[in-house]
């Protein structure tokens, strides 16, 4: 095990610039759609209840080894697994590699909200509520590849600007709009007549419906939506200063985190119970089997129809997706940086150079995903859209093997003190024990129960 002095690199100017920046990383697609159907699908309130506890332990474990081993071996993701111990060099590939998966699709991803706010911001939000509008969209090739280039080249041109500059400057605006705007869609969701019994169902635990899936898919939900186990921390924790504290500044991203997932539910659910829809095949839903829609269909069929259907739903429909693309904006510019700072201390090039191949490579790598769902929409791999599985491969099976080995490199190679002698140089770590119980035993039974549930179980 070598002990690495921090690099003399560019990194965040305060303490509220990292605590914005990796919280607008954490923050993402995964909050904004994920969370409120997993909610619905889970029991509400339960749901959220144990998700509030895994965020505060299991979570809070995971966010402080990253952090703190990025902070103190000063590298980025590839360099870091190195300088702690040569033996797990393979797991900071593995660990590299899953940015470089996540970001192209993600992106495309991106490229659909932006068509979705240029349509409502255009007075087209009736078009974009109509039946077919979404799959006829991604079903083409030419409009799809222009969104998802737009929206490729703006997360480019922040990352491009620097740390300081660019995500540190553009988190410190975008993170307070997106909070101003999901409280106010959620305040305005619950004057709606209706509303009202879809933030109670949200809310209400639904003890009967507790299980172990219950619990499996929470931990999955956390690593969407706190930006774990794909290098993201690490290279975030590498830029931070040594005199702000890492233990105070994990639990005020939780915070963030958290709050804003817990919003978006309370924008969604209520707005799908008062203004019920249809699915993507254009059968009708209410109630909670509205809201139980998943992914792609819950934002982009069921939600416009929701938009529609309420008054001065054009206004709302245009702020929503605002929303959305700020959200999806921060976690995409955390994701091109952590792959641009492989690339710089690999290659030894220059930010910008760096920058632009990371986004010819996205592009290319982003139009199989593209064309997944148009010129070839007959191929799959394992039965899955070429999207779908590029999400299943990194969320479900790669994401949980890098978390795991981390927990047993900290737990028991290097022991926890070596997290424990960072984080305490801000002064007293206060849960300490804690998190010893959880990255030595906890974690890792956690990703085992989530490999488990991927490989064989259908949550």
């Amino acid at each position: 095990m070598q002990k690495q002095k921090n690099n003399v690199k560019s990194g965040f100017g305060s303490k509220l610039g990292f605590i914005l920046a990796a919280a607008g990383s954490a923050v993402g697609l995964g909050n904004i759609w994920r969370f409120p159907y997993l909610a619905a699908e889970y029991g509400g309130g339960i749901f959220l209840l144990v998700y509030l506890i895994l965020a505060v332990t299991f979570g809070f474990a995971l966010m402080v080894t990253e952090i703190a081993i990025g902070r103190r071996t000063g590298k980025s993701v590839f360099g870091a697994y190195t300088s702690i111990d040569k033996r797990f060099k393979p797991l900071g590939w593995v660990a590299g590699i899953i940015p470089m998966i996540i970001m192209p699709y993600y992106c495309v991803i991106g490229g659909w909200v932006l068509k979705y706010l240029t349509a409502f911001a255009t007075g087209a939000g009736t078009d974009a509520a109509s039946g077919n509008y979404f799959s006829e969209f991604i079903g083409s090739s030419a409009s799809p590849t222009i969104f998802f280039a737009v929206y490729l080249i703006l997360t480019a041109l922040v990352v491009m600007l620097g740390v300081q500059k660019g995500i540190e400057k553009v988190s410190k605006i975008m993170m307070p709009v997106l909070l101003l705007l999901i409280v106010g869609i959620a305040v305005y969701t619950l004057t709606v007549p209706g509303a009202f019994d879809g933030f109670l169902y949200y809310i209400t635990p639904k003890f009967s419906e507790f299980s172990i899936k219950t619990v499996i898919a929470a931990m999955g939900q956390l690593f969407y939506s706190m930006s774990l186990a794909m290098g993201i921390m690490i290279t975030y924790g590498s830029y931070m200063r040594k005199e702000d504290s890492i233990e105070g500044s994990v639990r005020q991203i939780e915070i963030f985190d958290t709050v804003v997932a817990f919003l978006a539910g309370m924008i969604i659910i209520p707005a799908v119970f008062a203004f019920p829809g249809t699915d993507a095949n254009g059968v009708p839903l209410a109630g909670e089997d509205a809201v139980k829609v998943s992914g792609p269909s819950l934002m982009f069929v069921s939600l416009p129809k929701v938009f529609e259907a309420m008054p001065g739903g054009q206004v709302v429909g245009a702020v929503f997706f605002l929303l959305v693309a700020l959200a999806a904006l921060t976690s995409s510019i955390s994701l091109m940086e952590t792959v641009v700072s492989i690339i710089c201390e690999k290659f030894r090039i220059k930010r910008i150079p760096a920058c632009l191949i990371v986004m010819l490579l996205s592009f290319l790598i982003g139009l199989l995903s593209v064309f997944g769902y148009s010129i070839w929409s007959d191929f799959t791999i394992f039965g899955k859209q070429i999207l779908d599985f590029f999400d299943y491969i990194s969320n479900n099976i790669l994401m949980p093997i890098v978390a795991l080995l981390t927990c047993i490199l900290v737990g028991f190679v290097i022991k926890t003190k070596y997290i424990e002698d960072e984080v305490e140089l801000t002064g007293k770590f206060k849960s300490k024990q804690l998190y010893r119980v959880m990255v030595k035993y906890i974690c890792p039974l956690c990703m085992l129960m989530i490999l488990f549930s991927s490989l064989f179980l259908t949550l």
